[in-house]
């Protein structure tokens, strides 16, 4: 495919090579967007930039040298927790000049029990032998504390030498864990709900390079 810009308006052509003269053929239109228009006017849903591209980099790059820093000697693992860490993951490893191992696991909390009682279901579990590890237990937000302070002690008590917890962003509602425990924090952001580099709503807008309030 090829992209060729008409009067601020991107156009996508498919390309095919012809067999019998070598020239390429324009198959038909792929796409056009407006590249002009606003991207909170094409999806209204989507509300103000809370944390643009650049400040999650300047953070992200923040906390990937403190960790270069405490971890120097040590060859952490660093574990992602899905869907949500994937792309704060990828980054903050990057971030990272030293040598990291990298692991996931899948958590969920399921129905009212989870306000009360803490009932939490893993989907995947660590595929590495983590006894006698210095682990990194990567979140891209924390809501209320209650899902990290449930993987955090059940890594402990497989016999990691250290758990601590990198959380690229925290509520001000966290009610669940004291913070001043959680080791590497980013950003404190409202209570309200947002999107974007790698949040979700029903799955939806974790490709955004930013985090929006969502106005859903």
């Amino acid at each position: 495919a090829r992209m060729r810009a008409e009067g601020g308006v991107v156009v996508g052509v498919a390309v095919r090579k012809s067999q019998r003269r070598g020239l390429d053929i324009i198959t038909g239109s792929v796409r056009r967007v407006n590249s002009a228009e606003p991207q909170s006017l094409r999806f209204p849903e989507l509300g103000p930039v809370l944390l643009s591209a650049a400040e999650l980099a300047e953070t992200v790059a923040g906390l990937g040298a403190r960790i270069a820093t405490d971890y120097a000697d040590l060859n952490p693992l660093m574990v992602g927790v899905l869907r949500g860490a994937f792309v704060f993951m990828a980054d903050l490893a990057r971030a990272i000049p030293i040598s990291v191992e990298v692991d996931f696991m899948a958590v969920s909390s399921y129905g009212q029990a989870t306000e009360s009682s803490g009932v939490v279901r893993i989907l995947k579990d660590l595929d590495t032998d983590i006894t006698g590890r210095h682990v990194i237990l990567v979140d891209e937000i924390i809501d209320s504390g209650l899902t990290m302070n449930y993987v955090r002690r059940l890594l402990s008590d497989r016999g990691a030498a250290s758990v601590e917890v990198c959380a690229l962003l925290v509520r001000e509602s966290v009610s669940h864990v004291d913070t001043s425990t959680l080791r590497y924090l980013g950003r404190t952001i409202p209570a309200d709900w947002v999107v974007g580099y790698g949040l979700d709503t029903a799955q939806k807008w974790r490709n955004l390079p930013d985090v929006r309030l969502w106005n859903g």
